[in-house]
Order: C-alpha cells, then structure tokens, then sequence
C-alpha cells in the first residue's frame, strides 16, 4: 500500500506521533461547588442552561469566572421513535435546586441579574399557564416537545412546498426540529390540546415569564426558531394562514407572543416574589431576556481572546461550535449573508448590529456514544475502565500507539481505508435533509478495541468534515473568512475532536480557559440587563476571557483534502443509492 502522496508514509523505523496528549484535557472549571468563590466580591450574576439532558446554574463574576456551579438532570421521556417530550414544571423544579445551590454562599443583595438559555423545545400552556400535554397518551405533566422530536416530518414537507420569502431567513427551508411544523402537528394530531391554548413558548422564553410574570418573547428564539419576520418586525399573518395555523393570528398573536425584545434587555420588574422564593433570591432581580442554549455559548465565546492575540479581534472571523449531544456553528457578519442549507442571516439575534448565520450537526457527541456503546468491546471496556469518558480517554491514547505500530507518521492516516458519513439522525446543514442516514467504507475483519479506535476516529474525523462542508458553503455564498475556530461543550473537552477540527478545516482552534461558556454566555446576559456593562457586545467582550490555541497540523493538510473529496463523494452516493432503488434510472 502507497502512502507517500500522502505525506503519511510507512517507515521501518518507528518515526514520533505527533498527535500527542491524546487524553481528555481538563480545562478550568467546577462542578457542585469547589469554586473560587471565597476569592471573589461582587457584583455577582446568575447563567441558567438547561440543556437536553439536564439544568445547569453556575455563579458567574463580572470577569466570567464561573465560581459555583450545580446541574441537576431533567426527565425526557421517548414513547415512540422520533418522539421525546419532557415537563415544563420537572425543569423549573430542576433549575431552582440548582440556583439555589450556586447562590447558597453569597450575599443575595449582590447577585445583580439572571440569565436564562434554554434548548428550542416547544413549551404548551393552557388556561391560567397549566400544562397542556403533547402527548399521544395524554399525560399532563408532558407538555415540551423537544427540539430534537422528528413527529413533524410530513407538516415540514408540507410547509416548504409553499416556498414563502420567509424561508429564505432559513436556508430555504424550515427545519422539522422548527416549531411552527410541530404546532401543526399538534393541531392535527392532538386537537383537544391544540384547541385550549393559552401560550405556546420556547422553552427559553418560558423560563424568563415564569421567573416574572411578563409574556416577552426573545427575539432570539422568535426569529431563530418560530418564522418571525425580523426584517419588519413582526409576524407574518400570511405565512401562518399558508401554514394553516390561521388561529395563530388572532388578538395580535397573542399566543404566540406580541412583545418581542433583543436579547439581553431587563424583563418586567424582574424576579416576582413567588419565583425569587423559589430560587433563593430577592424578589426583583433583574432578569434579561433569553437565548437558545446554543447562542448563549456564542455569545460567551465571541469575546475570547487566544493569549497569543495581538491587535484588532473581529468577531466577523469567529465560528463558535457549541459541541455536545448535537453541533451548532455560530457566526455573525456586519452584512447579511443568505447560505442555501444554513439558517439566518437572523438580525440582532444574539448581538445587536450583527447577522447570525447557523449551521449544525443534529448528533455529535450523541453520535460517538452510539459508535463506543453499540461495539463490541463496550462492555469489556465499561468493566474495566469504568465511566465513558475513561473509555475516551483511553481510545485517544491508544491511537498513537497504533499509529506507531504501524508505521504511520500520522495518527489521522490510520482512516486511510476507512470514510464516513455521519448523519445517522439526518442531516441539519448544509443539505437540510433529515432523511439522509449515515454511511461508512471501509470494514475490515478486526474486531476488539483496536477496531473500535479507528472507528470512532473515523467518526470524529466525520465531524470535523461535516464543520467543513458547513463553511465552504458559507464561503460560495459570499461569506468573509473565517479566522479561527472556537469551542465549547462536551466535546471540546477531547483534544481529538478539536485537533481534527484545527487539521481538516485548517483553521486555529481557541478552546477557552473557563469551559462553561454556555453558562457565562447566560450570565452575560444578566450582567447586560443589569446595566453593569453599557451593552450586550461588552459584556460578551468583558466576560469571555482568554483561551488555548490549538494550530492546524500542515503535514496531515493534503491527507485531508483527499478524504474529503471522499467525504462529498459519499453523499452523491448515497442520492444515487436512492435513485436507484426508486428506479430512476437517469
């Protein structure tokens, strides 16, 4: 086998790796408590996450230091393939257990304002704000779909074919992880519910009027998530009736919600009495309006610096990948760019005077857990090590050796043979397909741990592949150069992860010093309401400090080029496979 136009050649003498410290890092950071909280004073300021799988809150200082944090799981039930729904009461219970934890040591006049940020999940409300269920069986307290539900795919298709102007906001078409295809779903499937509500809310939004009182939607969600028409400021009465969700229309869209603000603006009168009990803090705190989970680990990481930074940091040049059970790459620009496959450009929806544009991976590290717990050796694994992320951890230590083993002057051309696509959930961008499924070429008869390290980084190296295509497509539609990658989440803690990100995007990749950014981000947005920065930007820039730099491998360069072409020719094969078995013969 010839390797040598891939600058990965077999030696007969062992040659160094140099993917070294292949082990998860450990980043600054704490769990339930173990801050450094008897170092700080004042003013201080409370991020709310609550993600797919749990409720976070962490005690954030006004440098962005997280000081205390707490997370408490939330309960997410799945009656069927492609459906999950969980309880707005479970999350609200959850996050004041965790609020009440981090706030626990300090003084409660000098906890300044909150943040909330949420996953896009659909919150159903009845009369007097009680739960109406979306689900099939009826259950009360199951009144979130969850973002990641796939109920609604013939309402998406349907609502596409219209090909409203608005879609163009979306990259041509809505996603059915979007809310307005599932409002549909549930007026044609649960009528009952569809015919008693009160509000419909994103789940971030739910957060900030049951903490005041005051129906505000965030801009964010609205414009990122339900088709609101930013551009006029307003919601389209003509894309609700194409949509067939006319009610939706009525008393000024009431249930939808008629007040819209940036985020990072004061809600209400902040805290009522009842929610401050409940939380553990002072009835009137501020609180700002909301961000999607995702957008608020954007805006913590848009203000991070590498150390090595010198001169102008414009923020045009920054994708921020919020990595954890799912992928969301985040960027804004100073003019509008319109990417078929990619949402936005949203105006204003994280910082005001910007463009989002979002692309997004619907698994990731959901994805890995998938390849490590369906392969053999999971169960040996699992005894020996323990948690996961032991498992991780030894499998990134494992692949240098194998490398070595074999000869090879590069951890990554242990792939040669082996090329996949990933999107065993769907495809979220650039494609926007949810029906494309996963691909993999390559097998061999190897079995035991050996088999299952070059998989998963066959995996990985997927990720990494699919954050490419999102940018080069962004890149055909006009977008400025992209300068350096960030990150976040679970998955910015494997150092593989972010160095096939750095190698196959050939990008720098800036990991921040304070790992929690989707709880900074949230914090941020408390500190802005507050007035204690003067805008949503500096606090961002205030609160993001600095981060490692991780550079792009140019030895491994022209092997990632050639997989990638693979890469792409795998999802013409597959379109093909379709063809085929449809008959289309052309």
């Amino acid at each position: 086998m010839l390797f040598s136009f891939l600058r990965c050649s077999r030696t007969l003498v062992q040659r160094k790796i140099s993917n070294t410290k292949l082990q998860l890092m450990v980043i600054r950071g704490v769990c339930d408590g173990g801050g450094d909280l008897e170092m700080a004073s004042g003013p201080f300021f409370v991020g709310v996450d609550v993600g797919t799988g749990s409720a976070r809150a962490a005690l954030v200082a006004s440098d962005g230091r997280v000081l205390e944090q707490s997370v408490q799981t939330i309960q997410t039930w799945n009656p069927e393939p492609g459906y999950y729904n969980q309880s707005s009461d479970n999350i609200w219970q959850s996050i004041c257990q965790v609020v009440k934890k981090v706030i626990g040591g300090v003084d409660k006049s000098e906890v300044k304002g909150i943040g909330f940020d949420a996953t896009c999940s659909l919150v159903v409300l009845g009369p007097k704000g009680s739960p109406l269920t979306v689900s099939k069986s009826g259950e009360a307290e199951q009144n979130i779909i969850l973002w990641m539900d796939h109920r609604a795919e013939q309402e998406t298709q349907e609502i596409n074919a219209f090909k409203n102007p608005l879609l163009k906001y979306v990259g041509g078409q809505v996603s059915l992880e979007m809310e307005v295809p599932k409002l549909l779903w549930l007026k044609r499937n649960l009528a009952k519910t569809f015919g008693n509500i009160w509000r419909v809310f994103d789940l971030p939004d739910f957060l900030t009027w049951r903490a005041t009182g005051v129906d505000t939607r965030s801009l964010c969600s609205v414009v990122c998530k339900w088709n609101y028409d930013a551009a006029n400021g307003s919601w389209s009465k003509e894309f609700l009736k194409q949509a067939d969700l006319e009610e939706l229309t009525r008393n000024n869209f009431e249930i939808l919600g008629s007040d819209v603000q940036p985020p990072g603006r004061i809600v209400g009168k902040g805290l009522t009495a009842k929610a401050a009990g409940e939380l553990g803090l002072t009835a009137g705190t501020v609180v700002s309006t909301s961000l999607i989970d995702a957008h608020a680990g954007a805006l913590g990481m848009f203000g991070c610096r590498s150390k090595e930074s010198k001169g102008a940091d414009d923020v045009q040049g920054k994708m921020a990948l919020i990595a954890g059970t799912s992928t969301c790459h985040m960027s804004i620009t100073r003019e509008a760019c319109f990417a078929q496959g990619v949402w936005g450009p949203y105006q204003d929806a994280i910082i005001p005077g910007y463009f989002l544009n979002e692309g997004g991976q619907s698994i990731a590290g959901h994805l890995l857990d998938h390849v490590l717990k369906s392969h053999e050796s999971y169960a040996e694994l699992k005894a020996e090590l323990g948690e996961d992320k032991f498992i991780y951890q030894h499998l990134n230590k494992l692949l240098p050796e194998l490398a070595a083993a074999r000869g090879l002057s590069q951890v990554g051309c242990l792939t040669q043979d082996v090329h996949v696509w990933p999107d065993l959930h769907g495809n979220r961008s650039p494609i926007a397909d949810p029906t494309l499924r996963g691909v993999i070429t390559g097998l061999d008869m190897t079995r035991g741990t050996e088999s299952l390290a070059i998989k998963y980084l066959a995996f990985v190296q997927a990720l990494a592949y699919g954050t490419r295509h999102i940018i080069e497509n962004l890149y055909q539609y006009g977008r400025a150069p992209f300068q350096t990658l960030l990150f976040c989440g679970g998955l910015a803690k494997n150092p593989l992860y972010v160095q096939c990100h750095a190698d196959i995007c050939n990008l720098p990749a800036l990991i921040p010093d304070e790992q929690e950014m989707v709880l900074v981000g949230a914090a941020a947005l408390g500190a802005a309401a507050s007035g204690h920065f003067d805008s949503l930007e500096s606090a961002s820039k205030a609160m993001g400090g600095t981060g490692q730099l991780v550079k792009p491998n140019p030895e491994t360069l022209e092997f990632h080029n050639r997989k990638y072409k693979v890469f792409l020719q795998l999802l013409e094969n597959q379109i093909q496979y379709r063809r085929i078995m449809q008959g289309d013969t052309k």
